[in-house]
């Protein structure tokens, strides 16, 4: 939910680091950051067309604006534990992720002790039970500290508090050149957000007092810890000090409303929420195979990288992304950042922000296809927002209509291009098409929920992008509509032989995302029956844009020329939008293509930082090679430790199972789950594909629950790598096309499938909420 713990486990002193999802630095966005902006935009377009692409850079940089805010830390609760002995025997922890659940248990002078700590979303704290087999062994002390400026308090008898401020301003970790990288006094009383943290513990039989030093208590059976906290956010365009919500009646109200339940409620609460979102989907691989879940994960990671199969370890990684979805996605306005609700650091690798030019939307890949569809709306407010600040980047930056995102933005929809004022490198920081890739999400909600109402208020958003777009695009000397200065996110290239160069025209990415938007808009509108002239322009801007190329080397093109790439191996994989998260470019439907963009992977290469992993993960999927996607998703899950923290060595993940980016960066998770799920069902291309990419290694298996867009639920039973039995609900209805490896018959109907150039398609009108069997046959009937 809105707070987040980590529960490091240690034995005489816990720490559990905290997280508060809206804790951000900085405050409201300010207008007119870069007016100059727009007398550059033609100089560098006349470069960029004589190929001055030197001249070009520098010239965009004259074009950037401020950089974005971070995602802030908000404690750390440090738990003392007073023990006589110091032998400790064992020694277990876990986190049981169906139950969202963390424990810790050890024995220490025939004294067995046990901790439990979970997050209640339905109540809004952090729960911690400690308990023991022995009366009244408990003695300990309970500590809170910040990283951020603090006092503290003691409240009542039981009770400590921690109130304090989040900077003005947090520089980027990479920006090194400030005296003051973080700065608090802000005179405008704009910028820096207040903050408060209650700790509350209670105990049947022992002694407690409070003090500021923290909570004391001794002899003690059984001990309750509430952690409430709230911060003063009170939207992405509000003061969050002069114009702020109460953080001490909204964290009181919370310690309140829970200190009135018994531990055994809060846990049923918890429960009973959890398990509505976690039990959706289930996932068994290999049945048969040895069951490892007793092995520490670390050694388990170990042994699974030096080739031991685990099946089990694969599934648990599939479900641990959604787990981290529904733990760190419940908060309005503050969808999952880069860290998701765990970052520790006061100057967290790369801010911990939204990065737009594909992180955040990786962050949301599973949210759809895993039944998790409600884990979406706060990325959705977070894109209304930028369309409102979006219209202002556009309008002072660029003279256009519409709205724009850049690279980078953060809880206050921050839209500008980053780079402080012409510090930042093109590469990255002048990229235009954030607000047309943010639309694909909400294009993907319609088409997976059949929600009108939503579509409703989510066309004019849409419909503002294409409108930044259709500004944005000039013709090039062919008479085809390009964009221009243009990037492949953080690439370069090289030119005349051994020169350098990074802003280019009509990149790959760019014509992918543009195409794709503008194939959602002509749909989108006719789904509403609305706008109709408007559709038609965007049907004639769409039939002139810029065509995908194949190159030399057979591959799919990255730039508007066949440049050779400074790094052949780049992490980014941006050309292949087209192939995924859209769908422009299919195996089924553009088969010519879809072996140029094959070819682009080969040369890629099979490694990469966690996130790119787990990318290519998808993307082999999509070209329906599922033993290639396995590869990948073996190397997503490389153990990494903590002192391996250089992003340019390779990801993989740690021993808690996070991504490593490295560092941490929990897209890799999410973008890995979503991958297992594109294995095991694909709909993009208007059907129902079962088991379109299964690698020969998952010879059985089950998997229930699974989304796809049209509004259908899918279960899938499979031996030997084909459906043994599928089950397909109805969620509104309509024609169902469902294509298999084999032939099927559906009992329902008495109707089998038909031979297709990949597989079998049996298709039927489907009825709301009913369910339809579909199983394998040996022959045409």
């Amino acid at each position: 939910g809105r707070l987040g713990g980590m529960v490091f486990g240690r034995v005489n002193e816990e720490l559990i680091q905290l997280n508060e999802a809206t804790l951000w630095s900085g405050g409201p966005v300010r207008s007119m950051v870069n007016p100059a902006a727009y007398n550059y935009l033609e100089k560098a377009r006349e470069a960029l067309f004589k190929g001055e692409y030197a001249e070009a850079n520098k010239l965009v940089k004259n074009m950037q604006g401020l950089y974005t805010e971070s995602y802030m830390p908000l404690g750390n609760l440090v738990i003392k534990q007073n023990f006589a002995d110091t032998t400790v025997s064992n020694y277990y922890r876990d986190l049981n992720i169906e139950d969202a659940i963390a424990t810790t248990k050890f024995t220490i002078n025939g004294v067995n002790y046990k901790r439990e700590v979970f997050a209640t979303a339905p109540d809004g704290l952090i729960v911690i039970k400690l308990s023991c087999n022995k009366p009244r062994q408990l003695n300990l002390n309970i500590e809170a500290n910040s990283v951020l400026h603090f006092q503290k308090k003691a409240v009542n008898n039981n009770e400590l508090m921690l109130s304090g401020k989040a900077p003005a301003h947090v520089d980027p970790s990479y920006v090194q050149y400030n005296e003051q990288p973080v700065i608090y006094d802000d005179t405008s009383s704009c910028r820096g957000m207040r903050f408060e943290l209650l700790i509350k513990a209670s105990s049947k039989d022992g002694t407690i007092s409070t003090d500021t030093n923290g909570i004391h208590i001794n002899r003690a059976s059984e001990v309750v810890i509430l952690l409430s906290a709230a911060t003063s956010f009170n939207g992405f365009n509000r003061c969050p000090d002069k114009n702020g919500k109460n953080e001490h009646e909204l964290a009181t109200g919370y310690l309140v409303k829970a200190g009135a339940k018994s531990y055994t409620d809060l846990v049923k609460g918890h429960l009973t929420d959890f398990h509505k979102y976690f039990k959706r989907v289930s996932l068994t691989i290999n049945p048969g195979e040895k069951n490892k879940s007793f092995m520490p994960a670390d050694e388990r990671l170990e042994a699974y990288a030096k080739g031991s199969a685990d099946a089990g370890l694969e599934a648990l990684y599939f479900q641990y992304g959604r787990y981290l979805l529904i733990s760190s996605s419940r908060t309005p306005s503050a969808p999952a950042n880069l860290q998701g609700i765990w970052n520790k650091e006061l100057r967290p690798p790369w801010s911990s922000n939204y990065t737009t030019n594909i992180n955040v939307q990786m962050n949301y890949w599973p949210a759809e296809v895993t039944n998790l569809s409600e884990m979406a709306s706060p990325l959705f407010d977070l894109i209304k927002n930028l369309s409102v600040n979006g219209k202002e980047t556009a309008q002072s930056y660029y003279h256009a209509k519409g709205w724009v995102v850049h690279h980078n933005s953060d809880i206050w929809a921050t839209t500008n291009p980053v780079g402080d004022l012409g510090k930042g490198d093109p590469t990255w920081a002048n990229w235009y098409m954030g607000a047309n890739w943010l639309s694909r999400h909400l294009w993907e909600h319609y088409l997976f929920t059949g929600n009108k109402q939503f579509l409703k208020t989510a066309y004019p958003i849409m419909k503002g992008a294409a409108l930044f777009t259709l500004d944005w695009l000039i013709k090039d000397k062919d008479g085809f509509l390009v964009t221009a200065p243009s990037t492949s996110p953080e690439n370069t290239f090289y030119y005349d032989s051994s020169k350098k160069g990074d802003v280019s025209v009509a990149t790959t990415m760019d014509m992918g995302i543009i195409r794709d938007l503008f194939s959602n808009i002509i749909e989108a509108g006719k789904v509403l029956n609305t706008d109709a002239s408007f559709r038609d322009t965007i049907i004639q801007k769409k039939k002139q844009l810029y065509p995908f190329h194949v190159g030399s080397k057979n591959q799919l093109q990255e730039w508007y020329k066949d440049f050779e790439d400074v790094d052949p191996h780049h992490r980014h994989t941006s050309h292949l939008y087209a192939l995924h998260p859209a769908h422009e470019i299919s195996p089924l439907t553009t088969p010519e293509l879809a072996a140029a963009a094959k070819r682009t992977l080969e040369l890629r290469g099979d490694d990469g930082t966690g996130w790119s992993l787990a990318w290519k993960v998808n993307m082999w999927a999509r070209l329906l090679d599922g033993n290639h996607a396995y590869t990948l998703f073996k190397n997503l899950l490389r153990l990494t430790r903590e002192n391996n923290t250089h992003y340019n060595t390779g990801g993989g993940a740690y021993p808690n199972l996070f991504d490593a980016h490295p560092p941490f960066q929990i897209d890799g998770n999410f973008a890995g789950t979503a991958g297992v799920a594109e294995m095991l069902l694909q709909s993009q291309n208007s059907e129902l594909h079962l088991l379109p990419a299964l690698p020969n290694t998952w010879k059985s298996g089950t998997v229930k629950g699974l989304a796809a867009r049209g509004n259908f639920i899918v279960n899938i039973n499979w031996n030997d790598g084909k459906v043994s039995m599928a089950k397909i609900l109805a969620g509104i209805g309509g024609i169902c096309k469902i294509r298999t490896q084999q032939m099927v018959i559906m009992k329902e109907l008495n109707i089998s499938s038909k031979p297709s150039s990949i597989g079998y398609i049996l298709s039927f009108k489907s009825v709301k909420g009913k369910t339809y069997t579909i199983m394998p046959i040996k022959k045409n009937l």
